[in-house]
């Protein structure tokens, strides 16, 4: 038995094709959990695919039912060895968004995994089935390796991420003896580019609302009645050019950070920002005199996800009587959400547009979280990360994207170490999702290596 040993069984298990059959098995599973008609999938995914597997690897599971969205359960499994040694928790979603199967390459489907070169399509290859597959895989492979973990195990898998995670927080609390631990150790997201192994340790948050206005009933032809009565698309395209500029900066101070603290700023300063394999970045979009890696890890973005005014599937030669937006926040750490509602009423009010209403989108998540770089746990994963890749592993005190992190890291009040094995453009929302099949078997690699320095150290990194 040794670390090499254990790590090349994981790569044997990848190799010998054991781990595509596992998360085949798991991707046939149609878990778009804002498909109404698929409901059922939610728990047969935890009783079918997930509950087998902690079983046989002597894990005691039981689904818990969801106090906010009945439709999507969770699971908690436990595996402990003496309640001597520490505990990781361990954390994953089920769920997916729909699959968009129409829209998919032609001999593609969405729950049917499929190989094109290194690519592996399948909705919830990176979103994020594949993902906490890989973090269970590597825990079965240190089983097999050495019979024992060294370490005490929960795991949470939820239903309702894609939803905004209703019922997380009141999961965490109710269920906070069973899921207590030292660490959460997790995975989600990309890393920040396909080539360089990703630690982050928070996210940002997102907040959603509508803005909206309804000026009369009906439309009315604008040959007779354009220049006489006022049009909402047009009122509410400047209400939202008052709030953010041409180029993307944020206009309301009360959405904005006051600043970003020095230690963030300075491992910040250590990440370079390619798009490798995705659009091409707009450099010149976004906050002035910030770099592309503060931008997107440490700052807040105002974006426009979608805008409606007419009938824009066949347009008709009149005026609208309404217009509607989706908006959303990404805000960081140091930001309250709770101010932004007031501040858009306030601005919007004082530059004549009080007519706009503003409405709270459902599910907006609760707090953004960030990681000190100099927290034992980053460094201990990454010099563990180092030592098997022999690469340079980037550290992001918060990822750009959004997750329930504060149910850990605030309501169960252990530090996060989230282990990206996805990239950014594996079209995780979009038709053909994929993960990248190197870094699959990196990341086998990486969490097995992981887990057994893990076990030698005792779990508890507090002295590295």
């Amino acid at each position: 038995m040794s670390r090499e040993s254990a790590i090349t069984r994981a790569e044997h298990f990848f190799d010998n094709g054991s781990f595509f059959e596992l998360l085949a098995g798991r991707i046939a599973h149609p878990t778009g959990s804002q498909n109404k008609d698929v409901k059922i999938e939610m728990r047969t995914y935890l009783t079918e695919e997930i509950m087998p597997y902690l079983e046989n690897l002597d894990f005691s599971c039981r689904i818990v039912e969801n106090p906010v969205e009945r439709c999507a359960p969770f699971l908690i499994g436990r595996r402990i060895e003496d309640e001597r040694l520490p505990t990781i928790l361990t954390y994953g979603h089920g769920d997916t968004v729909p699959g968009m199967e129409e829209n998919w390459r032609q001999g593609f489907s969405p729950w049917k995994l499929a190989k094109d070169g290194d690519r592996w399509y399948g909705r919830g290859t990176a979103d994020n089935k594949g993902q906490h597959t890989i973090n269970l895989a590597a825990l079965g492979c240190l089983l097999e390796e050495q019979g024992n973990l060294g370490f005490n195990v929960n795991v949470l898998v939820e239903m309702g991420e894609e939803l905004g995670s209703p019922g997380v927080h009141e999961i965490c609390s109710q269920e906070k003896n069973s899921l207590k631990a030292d660490v959460l150790i997790a995975s989600d997201g990309p890393r920040i580019d396909p080539d360089t192994p990703t630690i982050f340790g928070g996210s940002r948050g997102i907040f959603g609302f509508d803005l909206s206005l309804i000026l009369r009933e009906g439309e009315h032809h604008s040959g007779n009645w354009g220049g006489l009565l006022a049009n909402p698309g047009i009122i509410l395209s400047h209400a939202i050019a008052s709030m953010v500029d041409s180029q993307g900066r944020i206009l309301i101070p009360d959405l904005r950070p006051e600043n970003i603290p020095g230690g963030i700023r300075q491992a910040l300063a250590k990440l370079k920002i390619t798009g490798k394999d995705g659009p091409e970045i707009d450099t010149g979009w976004g906050e002035p005199d910030l770099s592309l890696a503060e931008k997107v890890y440490g700052w807040n973005t105002f974006e426009i996800l979608a805008f409606e005014c007419g009938n824009p599937a066949a347009p008709v030669n009149a005026i609208p009587a309404r217009a509607w937006a989706r908006c959303h926040v990404r805000f960081v750490a140091d930001t309250d959400p709770d101010v932004f509602i007031p501040a858009v009423r306030e601005h919007l009010d004082a530059k004549g547009f009080s007519m706009v209403d503003i409405t709270p989108v459902p599910n907006n998540y609760g707090q953004a979280t960030r990681m000190d770089p100099e927290n034992p746990w980053v460094k201990f994963t990454t010099a563990s990360f180092e030592k098997t890749l022999d690469k340079k592993v980037a550290f992001l005190p918060n990822l750009g994207g959004t997750l329930p992190n504060d149910a850990f890291s605030h309501i169960l009040g252990m530090p996060t170490i989230w282990v990206p094995h996805s990239y950014g453009a594996c079209s995780q929302h979009a038709p053909n999702e994929h993960i990248i099949g190197t870094i699959a078997r990196q990341g086998l690699q990486l969490m097995t290596g992981l887990f057994w320095d893990l076990a030698e150290s005792k779990g508890m990194p507090i002295e590295y």
